[in-house]
């Protein structure tokens, strides 16, 4: 019982980033001018809806209840993204800056519980991890890729 609630607490983390990261995408997308990159945001926030729902699936396996929002940080840093794109005159620069910062956290995040000696993760929820940090570095890269574009 205890590893079903500690491997349900570690992808319910995971499960509020991304839940965050969707909403940093649509606010995202609302404040760039370049349809490609509104549509790079778009894609990237349905992505992080699909990765939500095999998050929650998998809690479920393990007999737990997934949350249900995003987190306070997460809010604060859509918050910034807003005043920072008041200020900025390159709202594109500016937006995939702070998608390249979260990105980045989010890869860190997976690395973490991907990486951490102390627990052994089942194959199926290591695969769905590796999976979505994958494309979650590739996102990355995309970004900063796009950023270096703009700059």
């Amino acid at each position: 019982m205890e590893y079903s609630v500690e491997m349900s607490n570690k992808l319910n983390e995971l499960l509020t980033r991304t839940y965050d990261a969707e909403k940093g995408f649509k606010e995202a997308a609302e404040h760039v001018d370049n349809p490609i990159f509104e549509e790079f945001f778009m894609t990237r926030a349905k992505q992080r809806y699909e990765f939500g729902h095999e998050l929650k699936s998998e809690i479920k396996t393990f007999g737990q209840d997934p949350d249900k929002g995003g987190s306070a940080m997460g809010t604060l840093h859509r918050n910034w993204m807003n005043l920072k794109s008041y200020f900025n005159s390159n709202n594109d620069e500016a937006m995939l800056s702070e998608v390249e910062r979260g990105e980045k956290e989010a890869v860190n995040t997976y690395d973490d519980i991907l990486n951490d000696k102390d627990f052994v993760l089942p194959p199926s929820t290591e695969s769905i991890l590796m999976r979505q940090r994958n494309a979650i570095k590739k996102t990355l890269d995309t970004a900063k890729i796009y950023e270096r574009a703009v700059s």
